[in-house]
């Protein structure tokens, strides 16, 4: 057993130390001038930085193991980088934060009313953790330069167990608009296990002013545990991605992203057969989805990071349900759990001279 981990530990140092040789190079590659032409469209993704300290495993007998990773680091705050290819990141602020704000997996888009918000994983607990459960973050802008801190919603404080325990965790919040109802829909994840990737479901509620919030309800709970769900509508029918969150030794590693389907978003929602590891679209150790149109032909991007290797990935498809890897791509350095949004020339030049000189 000694010698089993040992091993382990040595496959991840070598593994690792040549994965932070590749994202420097990538890191680099990022670094190339940005110039947003006045009829092109340019895209953000927001993310934050870590690199793992553990690698989480389950052995025969259902214990838990931490394998340690090396250099361990985190920067739980708001980063950005644009695109106009959607596959060579450009981060803004030398990859450094744009806002001090604690937070991870940040969520942010523009509403109907032309105000950005963002959802994300709130770091840390409130003061009334004990009574009415976790929280995540919600704050808005005018003008992607300047946030304000909205409120720490608790989206799930009505909810209990079989046994009226409350939820754990929400983790990696997003928000979609309904034009047919005028409503907000907000969904995440939540466990009310010891750890928040244990036997966790996607839940979701609505809201018309961000004040007053609907229960919450389960919006996915597939056979297996599930986090990081993301929706696009395309052509009558939403596409949810999601990340299957089983491994250990009797699942097998099985940490990596699918897609399911439905006409209604709310559900009931159909999982599809990926073609990958038994139903899974894109390869493991993967999370974080987030999908866009591919800027440069017909078809779509889906964008995750390989959460134990440091560095992100991207796959292309023409029909969102079959995926093939993208070779050729580059993206800011220890970048974690994105989210693309498209911008207009004028907002990317803003952001360029806000945070990187003017182009």
């Amino acid at each position: 057993m000694r010698f089993t981990l040992f091993f382990l530990v040595f496959i991840c140092y070598i593994g690792a130390l040549a994965q932070s040789k590749k994202a420097a190079h990538e890191d680099v590659a990022t670094k190339q001038e940005l110039k947003p032409d006045k009829d092109k469209p340019v895209w953000m993704l927001t993310y934050f930085r870590q690199r793992y300290p553990t690698r989480i495993e389950i052995d025969e007998k259902g214990n838990t193991v931490e394998v340690p990773l090396a250099d361990p680091m985190l920067i739980a705050k708001l980063h950005v980088a644009l695109s106009t290819d959607g596959r060579n990141w450009t981060p803004l602020n030398n990859n450094n934060p744009l806002w001090e704000q604690p937070m991870r997996d940040p969520f942010v888009r523009r509403g109907p009313d032309g105000i950005w918000r963002i959802l994300a994983t709130g770091v840390g607990r409130g003061d009334n953790w004990e009574k009415i459960g976790p929280s995540c973050l919600y704050a808005t802008s005018k003008d992607l330069i300047n946030w304000q801190l909205e409120a720490s919603l608790p989206l799930m404080k009505e909810v209990r167990d079989e046994a009226g325990a409350l939820a754990r965790n929400i983790w990696a919040p997003e928000w979609l608009y309904n034009d047919q109802t005028k409503e907000y829909i907000l969904f995440w994840s939540s466990s009310f296990q010891d750890a928040g990737w244990k036997q966790s479901r996607l839940w979701y509620c609505k809201t018309r002013d961000w004040k007053t919030f609907t229960p919450a309800k389960v919006l996915f709970a597939p056979s297996y545990s599930v986090i990081d769900g993301t929706i696009l509508k395309d052509k009558g029918t939403y596409y949810l991605f999601h990340k299957e969150e089983e491994f250990g030794a009797k699942t097998g590693e099985r940490r990596a992203i699918r897609v399911a389907t439905s006409t209604n978003l709310e559900g009931p929602y159909t999982i599809v057969e990926g073609h990958l590891n038994k139903g899974q679209i894109v390869p493991v150790i993967t999370e974080g989805p987030t999908v866009m149109e591919d800027p440069l032909k017909e078809g779509w991007l889906l964008l995750y990071d390989y959460c134990m290797t440091n560095r992100f990935g991207a796959s292309y498809s023409s029909d969102l349900l079959t995926w093939r890897v993208e070779e050729k791509v580059s993206f800011p350095s220890e970048a974690r759990h994105g989210c693309v949004s498209l911008l207009t020339p004028q907002e990317a030049k803003l952001l360029l001279k806000t945070y990187a000189g003017k182009p």
